[in-house]
């Protein structure tokens, strides 16, 4: 019976496999399924709360929140990113556009990574209430004592569906959720 549950316990220990654990600037281009890109330096936590800025006469207000250990089926592994939800308001304060109430699983806002070069670090934004606009983010600090975030956003492709109630509209009637160029300050 000893040499079984010796036999048993080799077994075990042979047919476990260890997660692989990757920083979030990793130098690997294709990581292995099911590992784990872990915030090893815990350089997201800067990033989490609330920030604010103004643009075009409009309020943008953005909640950072780091999200750990979340498996991503489309890169089938494990991550940690940031979600971010936000509410933009016109100079007298009406609401413009608003998801800071949506959970994390519906942000509008997904982090990737930190850029294999620099500091900055890439988002990307996809809103299905707005005919899916999507685009990308980068972020980073500009501020020694990070109460200051450059942001530059992205939007992708100008086109839209024939069912989109934008359709058609020039540029200058279509919906501007996010700012293209904006400094945060963190509140």
């Amino acid at each position: 019976m000893k040499c079984l549950f010796k036999i048993l316990g080799i077994f075990v220990v042979l047919s476990c496999e260890a997660q692989t654990i990757y920083s979030l600037r990793p130098t690997e281009i294709n990581l292995l399924n099911n590992s784990y890109e872990k915030d090893t330096n815990n350089e997201l936590q800067a990033y989490e709360g609330i920030w604010r800025g103004e643009w075009n006469n409009k309020i943008f207000i953005i909640t950072l929140k780091k999200i750990t250990n979340k498996y991503d089926n489309d890169v089938k592994r494990y991550r940690d990113y940031l979600v971010g939800r936000f509410i933009v308001k016109d100079s007298n304060e009406h609401t413009l556009f608003d998801n800071i109430k949506s959970s994390d699983d519906q942000a509008k806002i997904q982090g990737i990574n930190f850029r294999r070069y620099g500091n900055k670090y890439s988002l990307i934004y996809n809103d299905p209430e707005l005919c899916h606009i999507t685009g990308n983010i980068a972020i980073n600090f500009i501020d020694t004592v990070k109460t200051k975030l450059e942001w530059k956003y992205y939007q992708n492709s100008d086109w839209t569906d024939n069912d989109c109630f934008y359709h058609g509209l020039p540029q200058s009637q279509r919906p501007d959720p996010l700012p293209q160029n904006i400094i945060l300050t963190k509140q």
